[in-house]
């Protein structure tokens, strides 16, 4: 629908550009009749809303260029979704077997370098560089890991830090503080880690939080993990 108006707003500037081309020699004169006159100013006023036009057109390129972005990553979710639920199968007929496999690890970054944060709000780190994720249970696009058994789990964080500290980060299980970490004095280069087992319900959400007003940072080095495991059912 918005590709439609975009592409009728095109051919509009065509038509209008068109017509001033053509009417714009016809008041090239030193003498002009009344009826000249009205038709020239009429003309002075279609050069303003070609102008207008113009502008809009050149918004509308920008709105269909974000279009396109937006395409992009709705076809990427649907491809992330559809691996989530073939792996969601492959979990169910374990446990129907009484073999569940639960496990996941990932790092913060896929790419580049740089701070993560800070934030106006405590915030959930999402761990987008996944290394595994049998049975599905982390979401790389939230940072949260979502129990799909009932059991005893195992998780563990890493925390990274590259000059001036100001880091603080804490695992959650669903709003419940857990453990954390802290890098908050000193300029250096500094890592710490944590973890815990905890017992989840179906449903149950866990995550590594970073602290308002806090970052970490991360590179190619993968200083900061996010990690779990079931230990068993019961």
């Amino acid at each position: 629908m918005q590709k439609d108006k975009i592409l009728r707003m095109k051919v509009v500037l065509l038509m209008l550009s068109l017509c001033l081309t053509l009417s714009g020699a016809q008041c090239e004169g030193t003498s002009l009749s009344n009826s000249q006159v009205e038709t020239c100013s009429f003309i002075s006023e279609l050069a303003v809303l070609k102008e207008k036009l113009n502008t809009m057109d050149q918004k509308l390129g920008a709105v269909e260029t974000r279009l396109q972005v937006s395409e992009s990553q709705v076809e990427e979710l649907k491809s992330v979704n559809k691996a989530q639920e073939e792996e969601l199968k492959t979990l169910k007929k374990d446990i129907a077997a009484g073999q569940p496999k639960v496990a996941f690890s990932a790092a913060l970054r896929t790419s580049g370098s740089g701070y993560i944060g800070p934030f106006n709000t405590h915030t959930p780190l999402r761990y987008k560089r996944v290394f595994s994720n049998f049975g599905s249970g982390y979401n790389a696009a939230t940072g949260v890991f979502t129990a799909m058994v009932k059991g005893v789990y195992y998780f563990s964080y890493t925390m990274f830090y590259n000059g001036d500290a100001n880091a603080v980060v804490a695992l959650m299980k669903n709003g419940e503080f857990l453990v954390s970490t802290w890098d908050a004095t000193g300029n250096s280069e500094d890592s710490a880690s944590n973890a815990a087992i905890v017992q989840l319900e179906v449903g149950d959400n866990v995550f590594a939080r970073l602290s308002a007003n806090r970052r970490v940072y991360d590179d190619g080095g993968n200083y900061n993990t996010f990690s779990g495991f079931l230990l068993f059912i019961n």
